[in-house]
C-alpha cells in the first residue's frame, strides 16, 4: 500500500475531542462524521482536506476516549494517514480495527510542516517530505496488519477470510 498527499499539522496530546467533537457523537454516520472532523482546532480542516491527505500529530495522539469515532471521523474525511511521534494505545488500536493506517516515527512528525507533499510506503514504511526532500523510516506493518489495512479493517479482514474458508458466516446462516 502506498499513499501521496498533503500533510495537515497538530501538536502533542490531540484527543478524541478535538479530532471529533462530543456533540456529533450521536451519529455513526461517516459523512456526518468527517465534515466535523477536526473542526474545535482547525476549523478549515474538513473543507481543506482531500483524499490522501495526511494528519501529523505529535506525542499521544489520540488520547482522550476509546471510541471508535475519532478514526471513524479521520478516515471518512479522506485522510490516508496518521503520522505522529506517538499514538495513544487505544486510539491505535481502534484506527486499525477501522483500517486508518497509523506510522509512529517521532522524527517525521518533529520535521513535517503543515502543507508538506508526502508520499508513503505502508509495507517498508518510508515517508518521503516531496517539499523538503527529507526521507524517514517509520516501523512498517507486520504482514497480518497490512492485510486488516488493506481489507478496509478487521470486521472486512473477517468476512473476507470467512468466505474464503467457504463460512457465510453469522449473517448467512447457522452452520
Amino acid at each position: 500500500m502506498k499513499s501521496q498527499g498533503r500533510a495537515f499539522k497538530y501538536g502533542d496530546n490531540v484527543d478524541t475531542d478535538a479530532i471529533i467533537p462530543a456533540r456529533y457523537l450521536n451519529t455513526s454516520d461517516p459523512a456526518e462524521l468527517a465534515a466535523h472532523c477536526m473542526e474545535d482546532i482547525d476549523a478549515s480542516f474538513a473543507a481543506a482536506v482531500r483524499p490522501g491527505d495526511v494528519i501529523v500529530g505529535g506525542q499521544n495522539f489520540g488520547c482522550g476516549s476509546s471510541r471508535e469515532h475519532a478514526p471513524a471521523a479521520i478516515k471518512a474525511a479522506g485522510v490516508s494517514c496518521v503520522i505522529a511521534a506517538s499514538f495513544a494505545r487505544i486510539f491505535y488500536r481502534n484506527a486499525v480495527n477501522i483500517g486508518l493506517p497509523i506510522l509512529e516515527c517521532p522524527e517525521a512528525a518533529a520535521s513535517i510542516q503543515a502543507g508538506d507533499r508526502l508520499a508513503l510506503d505502508f509495507e517498508s514504511g518510508a515517508i518521503l517530505d516531496e517539499t523538503r526532500g527529507s526521507r524517514w523510516t517509520a516501523a512498517p506493518f507486520p504482514p497480518f496488519m497490512r492485510r486488516i489495512m488493506e481489507a478496509g479493517g478487521l470486521t472486512e479482514y473477517v468476512r473476507a477470510r470467512l468466505a474464503e474458508a467457504g463460512d457465510p458466516g453469522p449473517e448467512g446462516g447457522s452452520r
